[in-house]
């Protein structure tokens, strides 16, 4: 190792600095959007002075095209996790769809920054989600429109549109938590309070398994099987997965 190597308990060091500066940039920008967001606020929540901010990232728009893609790749990570070669097709679709429903739930940090971003996306503004839709969610809506194709194929799933599943599947789940405002004060009860989740979880769940396969059946086995071996998680904010020195 030559002198002006870091040895590994710097480079140990480097990355957590960097991953405590990230947790606290996906804290600010998702309450405050990019506008909004102050670096001195960043950099006194992560324990380092502002100068050090920069030199892990080279400006404000720099750091949030990097928080924005760090919890972004973990959610991929988490969402490809469902597709597994030791589950059927069908199993592999339901378990993605809970998984989804327990992101939003879980993720709000990353679920504000991503609503700001479409709606950055939507205007024609300039965006950081652009890049990130095609280096990591791309790929990931290749693969499950894949899965829903090879599982019409098989018979397992029903005979229609592949994209519409995936609509079914991910857009209820999306609609139940950004509706819940309007829903409490229609139905007079929180939807978001652990015990109205759980029930809304578990029915969406089920519903998918009455809904898109061919044997009912099966359809109900494969959606108890999923809910029974995934725990509703507790919510939190998002905390970036330190990277080990090499």
């Amino acid at each position: 190792m030559s002198a002006t190597s870091p040895t590994r308990t710097q480079a140990e060091r480097a990355d957590q600095t960097r991953a405590r500066i990230l947790d606290a940039a996906v804290s600010e920008f998702s309450e405050n959007g990019l506008s909004g967001a102050r670096t001195e606020q960043i950099a006194e929540a992560a324990g380092v002075n502002k100068a050090l901010l920069y030199y892990y990232f080279k400006g404000k728009d720099a750091l949030y095209a990097a928080a924005l893609e760090t919890v972004a790749q973990g959610v991929v990570a988490s969402s490809m996790a469902a597709f597994s070669d030791d589950r059927t097709v069908g199993e592999q679709v339901v378990q993605f769809a809970l998984n989804h429903f327990d992101r939003i739930h879980s993720q709000r940090a990353f679920q504000k920054m991503m609503q700001q971003e479409m709606m950055r996306l939507h205007r024609g503004e300039e965006n950081a989600l652009t890049p990130i839709i095609e280096r990591v969610f791309r790929p990931m809506m290749t693969r499950l429109r894949d899965l829903l194709a090879e599982g019409r194929r098989s018979g397992e799933l029903i005979d229609t549109d592949e994209l519409q599943i995936m609509y079914t599947a991910l857009g209820a789940n999306i609609f139940y938590f950004m509706s819940s405002s309007v829903m409490r004060i229609i139905m007079e009860s929180n939807p978001l309070e652990r015990s109205a989740m759980e029930f809304r979880r578990r029915a969406a769940i089920e519903y998918l398994g009455l809904a898109i396969f061919t044997d009912r059946k099966h359809g109900a086995e494969v959606a108890s099987r999923v809910l029974a071996g995934t725990p509703m998680p507790e919510s939190g904010e998002f905390k970036s997965i330190e990277v080990k020195a090499k």
